[in-house]
């Protein structure tokens, strides 16, 4: 399983790829979602015990939750909108598709929030199921009655991309930039996305022009993770360093990554080790940790990492941690339990295409 160890699992909002460094923005980006909308009405306490269950990635104890606030007759649209981000979860997403379908189809004819927030799950689901295409469509449609809605803008730049529409991607980059100039989270997502597309150059061109605009509220956390891009590591260790205990753990995990960047491993561990030891566990960091032990060759320090990170129980790294884990048994030469927690990680997201290679991989050792 070399070079297969992963940064950040698929969430369902913001993303990199590095090993499988944190999710590509493209593909993260697909599955932005917008909070349960008021407009919709109020949800009832099965369709709440449904997204709790949905948050502990029980997908299947939030469907026959939803079974419940049928028989209840709780608020259809948000029984439906539960359900179709259940079948998300569970990469079932022609269901999906339905369910947000449906739950668009009962609306009283006036366009509402909640309207808008059912577009954004159904374009996900529809880029989730390779359909590029409805996606752009749907997001097209969402700008047509919001013209300023950069999330919309930074999207379809995705599906665009996807589609191999070069101009269009960038027009609709240019303009979730105009629209939001000091966004610049948003601003290096969108050079992360042209990186994976290799139009990294382009989007350095755009963390170029920010960090020149002279614009002096940029925090140095800012300008750090800029100069990080960039591949200025000396300028984002400067700033970085000063504001690491400002920017907490993505301070910490960006200077650690810009030493990782130059080869200074060690330095790296201990950035990792001193933000661990400082504060309360953290499943993200731990992964970096352990990604950092991998680079040395220090595999059983990179599994010890992975295991601490998954005993933290933090949902959103579950699948990162639970990949890696495998990958740093593989490296150990222990392919039987590499091959155990494989078959497990296959039940749990068996729509990892790289996963499933592995598992062929690791079936003939």
């Amino acid at each position: 399983m070399p070079g297969h160890a992963r940064g950040k699992a698929m969430s369902f909002r913001r993303s990199d790829r590095k090993y499988f460094g944190r999710r590509c923005a493209c593909a993260a980006a697909a599955a932005l979602m917008i909070s349960v909308c008021a407009a919709c009405g109020k949800a009832g306490e099965s369709t709440e015990n449904a997204m709790k269950l949905i948050k502990a990635l029980d997908y299947q104890g939030a469907l026959a939750e939803l079974e419940e606030a049928e028989g209840k007759r709780e608020n259809s649209r948000l029984i439906q909108r539960t359900r179709g981000i259940a079948y998300m979860g569970l990469t079932d997403y022609d269901n999906a598709i339905v369910c947000f379908q449906a739950a668009l189809a009962g609306s009283n004819g006036l366009v509402q929030n909640v309207d808008f927030d059912l577009n954004y799950y159904l374009a996900a689901a529809y880029t989730k199921k390779g359909e590029y295409g409805k996606a752009e469509g749907i997001y097209t449609a969402i700008l047509a009655l919001r013209p300023n809605e950069k999330d919309a803008y930074f999207l379809r730049g995705n599906a665009r991309m996807t589609l191999s529409d070069y101009d269009g991607a960038i027009a609709d980059f240019e303009t979730a930039i105009k629209l939001a100039p000091r966004d610049y989270d948003r601003l290096i997502e969108i050079y992360q996305v042209l990186d994976y597309y290799g139009c990294g150059n382009v989007g350095q061109e755009y963390l170029r022009t920010a960090l020149n605009a002279g614009d002096k509220q940029m925090s140095k956390f800012v300008s750090g993770r800029i100069y990080y891009y960039l591949g200025e590591y000396q300028n984002a260790y400067i700033d970085l360093e000063a504001s690491k205990e400002k920017g907490g753990l993505e301070s910490y995990l960006y200077l650690g990554k810009a030493y990782e960047a130059t080869g200074d491993y060690n330095y790296a561990v201990n950035v990792y080790s001193s933000y661990l030891n400082k504060n309360q566990g953290s499943a993200e960091m731990y992964n970096q940790l352990g990604l950092c032990q991998m680079k040395k060759g220090e595999y059983t320090a990179a599994l010890e990492a992975f295991q601490a990170g998954i005993r933290l129980g933090d949902a959103g790294m579950t699948q990162t941690l639970a990949f890696n884990e495998i990958a740093a048994y593989e490296y150990l030469g222990n392919f039987e339990q590499a091959k155990a927690l494989m078959e497990i990680y296959m039940k749990n997201y068996p729509d990892d295409r790289n996963a499933r290679r592995e598992y062929d991989f690791l079936s003939t050792r």
